[in-house]
């Protein structure tokens, strides 16, 4: 599919594995510039020779997101050498699952600044500019841990909540100045850390992904195909939206109906 998105320039966080790569990839693909930001350098100049070997136009921006210098120097990075930015995509966060009563104020503090304060980071030091230009699109990857409670992962799930807040107040705020939020809400991931707990429950992989109601695990491409829709110009009035990439996990009710 065809997103009309050639010849923009996006920053993706978290872009050295997994989802923010798949993204990457299918932005330049879509013949967008992109920023590849990750914590580690090796991961992201890895990324950065995958979508130039497939003939796009990338530049690895190794950066920590909860730090406030480093998610202004991507901004920086993209202006210097591009002359503009029209995406910010906040990918980067995790977290470990810890049962709620363990987890210390100091983690909780990380676990939210790795998630939700990152973000902000980044929309703090993208407005300005997409303001200039009147428009921008700013895409964010919550968690259905934001969306009901996840035994394990409240800390997580109280920033994802938060990033979905934050991503509609901007879109009602600077909608009116051309510039669009969205968030995507992943499913359950085909990924070797899920892989290696769900192999832990009775019956594995195939009795997890059998209760998902499309039969399967997602893939950081589904989330990328997505993702690459949502900043185009295609999306051009899905403003404020949460889009959950989930096989139907969050459409399904918890407590069946007789």
């Amino acid at each position: 599919m065809s997103t009309n998105s050639a010849g923009r320039v996006a920053i993706v966080t978290g872009a050295g594995s997994g989802i923010g790569r798949a993204s990457a990839l299918r932005f330049a693909r879509d013949g967008i510039t992109v920023v590849v930001n990750d914590i580690h350098p090796d991961t992201a100049q890895r990324t950065a020779e995958m979508i130039a070997d497939a003939g796009g136009s990338a530049v690895a921006i190794a950066g920590d997101v909860t730090s406030p210098a480093d998610v202004s120097g991507l901004v920086d990075a993209a202006l210097d050498r591009f002359g503009r930015l029209d995406i910010l995509f906040n990918n980067a966060g995790g977290q470990q699952p810890k049962p709620t009563g363990q987890i210390s104020p100091p983690e909780f503090a990380a676990i939210v600044e790795l998630n939700l304060h990152s973000m902000f980071y980044g929309v703090a030091a993208a407005l300005p500019v997409m303001l200039e230009q009147r428009a921008g699109v700013i895409l964010s990857t919550t968690s259905g841990a934001g969306l009901g409670a996840v035994p394990g992962l409240a800390a997580y799930g109280a920033a994802k909540a938060g990033m979905i807040s934050l991503t509609r107040s901007i879109a009602v705020e600077y909608g009116p100045y051309g510039i669009r939020a969205n968030v995507i809400s992943p499913g359950s991931m085909d990924t070797v850390g899920l892989r290696r707990w769900v192999d832990t429950l009775p019956g594995g992989v195939d009795a997890y992904a059998a209760q998902i109601p499309s039969g399967r695990l997602g893939t950081a491409e589904d989330i990328a195909d997505v993702a690459a829709f949502l900043v185009s110009d295609q999306a051009a009035y899905v403003n404020g939206a949460l889009v959950p990439v989930d096989g139907a996990t969050h459409a399904k009710l918890a407590i069946p109906v007789t």
